[in-house]
């Protein structure tokens, strides 16, 4: 019987994606794969051409490509012990095979051959995109060094492999170990109702509590910690929570502080062997900056714009502690300036965050994206019976599986009622399940010629509030943004009409690639948009006016502290591949306190380092490694994008047809560049972000 993992398809049946099948898979995938490229590579001169060579390697690792793809959903959703070991046993094979395919030297004389044949030279539009991208790939991965070279940069590639899977496997142990117990309801001080209910949930899911003795359970999971953070009126509760977080990835045995190093290391080892004088550079030479030094450019010549409303943003915070504590000069303290924030915010807008909450149940929130997504690009969202075998449950005929019961399945049609693609959602937090929201591209379909393709298969995921007491889960506003994220993501997979399926979606320069999912947020503050998204989950009521405008008029409180947070995760990341893998373990804070003064809310403690359980560049071989800065500089876009809508119409569906036919439908077909001003007409307005924000230009 063939191996479920190695047969792409629509519909996947997770009941058979079993943790003794994924060796099996990868070896049989890794035995196909080397097969059909050798059958490319042995082809005479006289058999070459662009269908037998160039897109015959397109589409030679397929089989292995979905099944690897598979195997790291199912590590991220369902995560257990016999997949984790199946896995570590299987990932020498995988990073061993793409390492060696683009160093095998018969294969890209062959691809060598073809370019330069007057077939090659002839090819146009996207195949001739894809062959100039495929010989650019080839150079950057080594297949012209020397056969020493070769040899070192396919174990450099297995050591990044298997480093950065320990730093993903650590984080996840190391949140999963704390749980914080409170049987004390005098300290729940401040925290919300929904914050309440949910940790009570939390306990009794572990059997803790008795209904006349009730006890509440926290955990590092951001719908648990971040109400404590915001809310809780407990600065002793406050601090555990964040000293637990800042210690994740930090304390043995899951420590990843000698795991940055390493794999910074390996990272530049790898790019001087293939030319580059670092890391930053290699990775970005065919993304928008281009350059290391470009991106670290933007992310500082921002910083010196923001600067000022920064500092006044931090001011303003302190002094509103030391008011409401009348303790003139108190420091504040890192568990201190969420908490201050919203209570600062909330006396300034009298806008509470749990007065919105009703309006916004995870259900209601997805139909009106989904009529949002109708309205604007024509494309209808229709929910399928799920059923869910492979956690115990019936088999049921005409039902699509999941992964686990909480998981839903819906299809996306065109106006003309063509099948574009299908996608799971996955929203609530679980033990087996990594942290944050993404989304993620199951299987792609292959066109045979544009408007000619099968349906696409995706995931948008998180970890959002979930549902207590029988009732619906009901969101932040902020979550809500996150929805509307994945689902821009989830829709440049979808609606991806490109004949290259390597080319399709999300496949694009990684400074790009975040403009069709930020662009989504902008409708989550627009009147007529919130008007199909926010209704009551009792009462359908639309969000009431005052609370619609307060909610705008906060929208860029301190604007200038939350653009510096994320500037330095950019600063942090550029700073880090620049010239961090000199540093010594001991002294990796030392540099980063020295490297990011000025960018950090100062405290009297100091507030540490996401580093060791920052996951976006330390848990995959390359990741947002040297492009974190890309979320800022994808923001510049859709800021600058959305002025269209802004302008002609919030639901234009003109607009939004112009968007999806020349944006969101063409994948990496052009570049980026090209893609943006065939939408604006024009390059990007750097100064659209700042104007958004609220921040002098």
């Amino acid at each position: 019987m063939q191996n479920p993992f190695l047969t792409p398809t629509v519909l996947i049946p997770w009941s058979r994606l079993t943790s003794d099948r994924v060796l099996e898979a990868v070896q049989e995938g890794v035995r196909l794969g080397e097969k059909a490229l050798a059958e490319i590579a042995a082809l005479p001169p006289a058999a070459r051409g662009v269908e037998s060579v160039l897109m015959a390697f397109e589409r030679a690792t397929e089989p292995l490509d979905f099944a690897w793809n598979l195997i790291n959903h199912l590590d991220g959703v369902d995560n257990s012990p016999a997949l984790r070991d199946a896995i570590r046993e299987a990932l020498p094979l995988v990073s061993g095979f793409y390492a060696r395919v683009r160093l095998d030297a018969r294969l890209w004389e062959a691809l060598r051959w073809v370019a330069e044949s007057p077939e090659g030279q002839a090819l146009t539009g996207v195949r001739r995109r894809f062959m100039d991208e495929t010989l650019a790939d080839f150079r950057e991965s080594g297949a012209d060094l020397p056969d020493e070279g070769k040899r070192r940069l396919e174990a450099l590639e297995g050591e990044l492999a298997s480093i950065t899977q320990t730093f993903s496997e650590n984080v996840l142990d190391a949140m999963n170990q704390v749980e914080l117990l409170i049987d004390d309801p005098a300290r729940l001080d401040g925290l919300p109702e929904s914050a309440r209910a949910a940790a009570l949930a939390l306990a009794r899911a572990k059997g803790l509590g008795t209904p006349t003795q009730p006890v509440w359970r926290f955990t590092l999971h951001m719908p648990s910690y971040l109400p404590v953070m915001k809310f809780s009126a407990d600065e002793p509760l406050r601090r555990t929570l964040w000293e637990a977080m800042g210690a994740v990835g930090g304390v043995a045995p899951h420590d990843n502080t000698p795991l940055i190093g390493q794999i910074l290391r390996l990272r530049h080892e790898k790019a001087t062997l293939l030319g580059a004088a670092h890391f930053p550079d290699h990775i970005l030479n065919r993304r928008m900056a281009r350059r290391g030094e470009v991106a670290l450019g933007f992310i500082n010549r921002l910083h010196e714009r923001v600067k000022g409303a920064f500092d006044a943003d931090v001011a303003e915070l302190a002094a509103f502690k030391a008011e409401l504590l009348n303790q003139p000069g108190v420091a504040l303290e890192p568990w201190d300036v969420t908490y201050y924030s919203e209570r600062l915010r909330q006396a300034r807008y009298e806008l509470d965050e749990e007065a919105l909450r009703p309006y916004f149940p995870l259900d209601g929130v997805l139909n009106g994206l989904f009529a949002l997504v109708e309205r604007l690009f024509g494309l209808t969202v229709t929910p399928r019976e799920t059923c869910c075998p492979r956690a115990g449950g019936p088999q049921v005929p005409g039902a699509i599986e999941t992964w686990h019961p909480e998981v839903r399945y819906f299809e996306l049609h065109d106006q003309g009622g063509r099948l574009l693609g299908a996608f799971y959602t996955d929203w609530h937090p679980r033990e087996s399940k990594q942290g944050g929201a993404w989304m993620a591209s199951l299987y792609t379909a292959e066109a045979a010629s544009p408007g000619q393709r099968g349906p696409h298969v995706g995931l948008i995921a998180g970890n959002l509030t979930a549902p207590t007491d029988g009732g619906p889960a009901l969101l932040t506003h902020r979550e809500v943004e996150t929805v509307a994220h994945e689902l821009g993501h989830l829709l440049h997979h979808l609606t991806s009409d490109v004949e290259v399926r390597s080319f399709s979606g999300a496949n694009v320069a990684w400074d790009f690639v975040e403009l069709p999912s930020q662009i989504m947020e902008n409708w989550c503050w627009q009147r007529a948009s919130l008007d199909l998204i926010a209704r009551h989950h009792e009462t359908g009521e639309p969000l009431p006016q005052p609370l619609f405008d307060r909610l705008v008029a906060a929208h860029n409180f301190q604007a200038g502290i939350n653009f510096m947070a994320q500037l330095a995760h950019g600063k942090l990341d550029l700073e880090l591949h620049l010239g961090g893998r000199d540093w010594a373990p001991e002294e990796l804070d030392l540099r980063l306190r020295e490297l990011l003064d000025g960018w950090r809310v100062p405290t009297q403690t100091d507030a540490g380092f996401i580093v060791r359980r920052f996951t976006h560049l330390f848990a995959h071989p390359t990741g947002y490694a040297s492009a974190y800065y890309s979320y800022k500089w994808a923001e510049v876009l859709d800021a600058d994008a959305f002025t269209r809508f802004r302008d002609e119409g919030v639901l234009s569906p003109v607009v939004g047809r112009e968007y999806l036919e020349r944006v969101l439908s063409r994948g990496n077909s052009a570049p980026p560049e090209q893609l943006f001003r065939d939408f604006m007409g024009r390059d990007p307005d750097p100064d659209a972000l700042l104007r958004r924000c609220g921040l002098s230009v």
